[in-house]
């Protein structure tokens, strides 16, 4: 593939300008583009994202570790970035994305909320970035054949070592089979507070507490605790690691599985028998996206790679609790296998794009999960119900079964 800007300086008679930024594939395809953001070369799977907004939550989600994210949309990174809109807990930290695809350059930030371009936002959080290249012609590449390996490298003086860049992707052994989880889970336990974000206002502080949640952390987003708090949950946020001794030792009304990337069955060598023994434990539990897929493997379901994943902000799930039609956000590249559900987990969502499964609850534990992500805003608030059928769960209430038909 060759860049746009390239394509039409050649139509032109025009010099063409030096490619500053590479994708090579692990099939040893180049793709030429200008780099952004740090320099340097990182490796990793590359999906594409289908959300036209949103990028810097995107871009900070720890589920996106070891991805290197191609945004669809074209103008990405035109309204700047700004403190506000970090998905990651630690807002200092690295998330292991590895790199950043788009199709146009740049613009200076267009919104009065921006504190910083888009492009300085990159470097300070060392993540290597390419535009420039046709992001429809790469979409289209991993619809065909998946989600490939990939090196993507930028370097100012447009020099590479292409061989070497060509064995580094085709050496990379993929996420499948991989625990990211320790990457991203917090290093110590903290109690969160904090509400969700009002104009002019910011973010507020949940002062009377009427629940007591333990949130497992795979990987958490911050917006997912803003809508706890908001719900009057104060949430002690735990390591991924963390014994299910420890957790019951602190009471709580309920207990959270988060989102989070990589293998969910290598996730699961530790993660599933604390779950087993939370559920034993009658404890109220709510999972989302790598926390659904944990709460299926704990009951005896099993987990499949997916060709090309859900990962955009425009996805129709069915609830079939209610019967009803919600858009929402997705971030995926693994899914439960819905024929591996036991007897006592059925299914409440379903996507109505491919048929894969999107929730499940257990008809003899009080226990759910989705593998969208109810507190994104594509609907824009289709799915927060599920917080307050979480509350109404730690009430005592069985999590909503399926409707059943006539």
């Amino acid at each position: 593939m060759t860049t746009p800007v390239q394509d039409k300086a050649a139509a032109q008679g025009w010099q063409t300008p030096v490619p500053t930024a590479l994708l090579v594939l692990a099939d040893g395809t180049l793709i030429e583009g200008f780099g952004l953001g740090a320099t340097g070369h990182s490796v990793g799977e590359v999906c594409f994202n289908t959300a036209i907004t949103g990028y810097e939550e995107i871009l900070t989600d720890p589920s996106y570790s070891g991805q290197i994210v191609t945004f669809t949309f074209p103008h990405i990174g035109n309204v700047g970035t700004n403190e506000e809109d970090v998905e990651a807990v630690d807002m200092a930290a690295q998330t292991d994305i590895r790199g950043v695809i788009v199709h146009a350059h740049v613009t200076d930030p267009a919104n009065h909320r921006a504190t910083r371009h888009f492009d300085q936002w990159l470097k300070a959080r060392n993540l290597v970035a390419m535009c420039g290249i046709d992001t429809r012609a790469l979409t289209a590449l991993i619809r065909e054949k998946g989600m490939p390996n990939a090196v993507i490298a930028h370097a100012p003086d447009g020099k590479f070592d292409i061989e070497a860049l060509k064995k580094q992707a085709a050496a990379w052994p993929g996420i499948n089979g991989m625990d990211l989880v320790p990457g991203v889970t917090a290093a110590k336990s903290y109690v969160w507070k904090e509400t969700t974000w009002k104009l002019g206002e910011g973010h507020g502080e949940m002062n009377a507490p009427k629940f007591k949640v333990v949130a497992i952390d795979y990987g958490v987003k911050r917006n997912i605790l803003r809508l706890m708090a908001d719900q009057g949950c104060e949430v002690t946020v735990v390591p991924a690691t963390t014994s299910a001794k420890d957790i019951l030792a602190l009471k709580p009304d309920g207990v959270f599985l988060s989102n989070g990337p990589g293998d969910p069955a290598e996730t699961g060598k530790y993660a599933v028998p604390v779950i087993r023994d939370l559920l034993d434990a009658k404890v109220p539990t709510f999972g989302i996206c790598l926390g659904h897929q944990m709460l299926a493997l704990a009951v005896g379901a099993k987990t499949v790679k997916m060709h090309q994943g859900h990962h955009g902000a425009n996805h129709p799930v069915m609830d079939f609790t209610t019967d009803k039609v919600e858009i929402v956000s997705m971030n995926h590249g693994f899914a439960v296998d819905p024929q591996s559900l036991p007897a006592n987990a059925v299914e409440t969502h379903r996507s109505l794009f491919d048929g894969s499964n999107c929730g499940i609850a257990l008809t003899d534990r009080p226990a759910f999960s989705v593998q969208h992500h109810p507190e994104a805003s594509p609907g824009p608030r289709d799915s927060h119900y599920l917080f307050q059928r979480f509350v109404e769960m730690m009430q005592g209430k069985m999590p909503a079964q399926p409707k059943p038909k006539a």
